[in-house]
């Protein structure tokens, strides 16, 4: 197995979403697009300027096209804006917080080419993914008020 002291290397895809509101008369009116592009440069933001404690973000690739889906729930247009991060992670447990989101779509771990856990490191791993599922759960709870 491959030493993990220098970490785990990994492309990470989101897809944040946009929803267009219309406007008043003339003005006001945001497209689904630009919705979904605000939406990524908020989450960007954060993501840069906020230090995610075991993640090293090494690059921010924003060269895939907004793209545009029926939501047939919703009945309307929604536009979603992807980027791909490449960070470094010191666990596997670091980047369960990326996975664990609405935004998340793909991941591909770039080095090593292959892990070795051990039971304990299974354990944890599992215990992180539950509890950011709860902390999901928690959020989805606050965002529609259900009790």
């Amino acid at each position: 197995m491959e030493d993990l002291t220098t970490g785990i290397k990994a492309k990470v895809r989101l897809d944040f979403k946009g929803v267009g509101r219309p406007g008043r008369l003339f003005f006001g009116g945001k497209s689904t697009d630009k919705a979904a592009e605000e939406a990524r440069e908020q989450q960007l933001a954060l993501l840069r300027n906020v230090p995610i404690q075991g993640i090293h973000i090494e690059d921010v690739d924003l060269s895939l096209d907004v793209y545009t889906v029926y939501d047939d729930v919703n009945n309307q247009e929604v536009a979603y804006a992807p980027v791909v991060l490449q960070l470094t992670a010191d666990t596997l447990e670091d980047l369960v917080r990326f996975v664990a989101r609405d935004e998340f779509r793909k991941i591909e771990i770039i080095a090593p080419g292959a892990l070795s856990l051990n039971k304990h490191e299974v354990e944890r791993l599992m215990f992180r993914i539950y509890e950011e599922f709860i902390n999901y759960r928690h959020h989805l709870e606050r965002k529609y008020n259900v009790k």
